[in-house]
């Protein structure tokens, strides 16, 4: 049996590992076209999974479980939408039954090379488990292994914008107290870790990126990942303050890497994907960003997301 959690939560191993078995064989069941092969990564592939505490001593997931879906290589787009149908229905039954989200992303070989320099791919090939069909070790095989120091200040200026984005919801008033100490959570954790990418200092474990940042505040959100609690690590000021920041040490660093060029070419993407070009100050600059100089602004103002930024995060996200 695999170690999906961090710490010592044995009856959540088994649940995990429990759920990965039934999940395979219902997905092994449907017989689904044009896929290779599904892996869980996320958290509790890499061991990391959080487990929540509840009154009377029981335990329960507290993370969503990130099930990978990797298509055969001649899926077309038709085919990609089919496996995403087909695997809905799991999806909903087992989110239903956990009370945590249970998502199927899925991917082409192609989008999983294309992407190889982002986080999230590079911490898929560092900790995943295999559910069904072809292993990981088949599927990733043409994938190459990065230096957890060699990830592009691109991905800090990603994770800047997320966490962002998600400290700013966590405002609104209407989201909710869960949603606002999640998102605190996150947001300082995203902004320790987008500091260690400009620094060229990320290591693989989050204790480890605990120990190389040496925050007291980054530790804590570490330890209330690993074990969530009704309060956040810190007030949304102080998230708030510790985002700007990381946003200073990172641009900063684009700034002296002449990271912060114009291209045709990202204007041409820009908008293509968008129909506008957009703040004409930014123009020429890549999609993410454009996003976290706009977002800047907001979260300075201690304003709301526009429908326009938030529609741009979401198509460039």
């Amino acid at each position: 049996m695999g170690r999906y959690v961090a710490g010592d939560a044995p009856e959540m191993d088994r649940l995990v590992n429990e759920v990965v078995k039934c999940v395979g064989a219902e997905i092994g069941a449907l017989s689904v076209s044009f896929l290779q092969g599904v892996v869980l990564g996320g958290g509790y592939g890499r061991g990391e999974g959080g487990v929540l505490e509840v009154p009377g001593g029981a335990q329960r997931l507290s993370n969503d479980l990130d099930f990978f879906a990797v298509t055969e290589k001649a899926a077309s787009g038709r085919e990609i939408r089919a496996i995403e149908d087909a695997l809905a229905p799991v999806s909903e039954a087992w989110t239903a039954k956990l009370g945590i989200e249970v998502d199927f992303v899925v991917r082409t070989p192609w989008r999983m090379r294309h992407d190889q320099e982002r986080v999230m791919i590079q911490e898929l090939l560092h900790g995943y488990f295999d559910v069904v069909g072809k292993s990981g070790e088949e599927m990733f095989m043409e994938i190459e292994r990065r230096a957890p120091s060699a990830f592009p200040l691109g991905e800090a200026v990603r994770l800047l914008v997320n966490r962002g984005v998600g400290l700013m919801l966590a405002a609104e008033p209407e989201r909710g107290s869960a949603f606002a100490v999640r998102n605190i959570n996150k947001c300082v954790l995203g902004a320790g870790d987008a500091c260690l990418i400009a620094r060229g200092a990320y290591q693989w474990r989050v204790e480890d990126r605990a120990a190389a940042l040496g925050e007291k505040l980054y530790s804590a959100a570490v330890a209330w990942k690993f074990r969530p609690r009704a309060e956040s690590v810190c007030d949304w000021e102080t998230a708030r303050a510790r985002w700007l920041a990381a946003v200073d040490e990172v641009m900063e660093a684009a700034r002296l890497a002449g990271a912060l060029r114009r291209s045709p070419y990202q204007a041409a993407r820009w908008i293509a994907r968008r129909r506008t070009l957009g703040d004409w100050h930014t123009f020429g600059l890549d999609a993410e960003t454009r996003l976290l100089f706009a977002l800047i602004g907001v979260v300075r103002a201690r304003g709301t997301i526009s429908p326009s930024l938030r529609r741009d995060w979401e198509v460039f996200n």
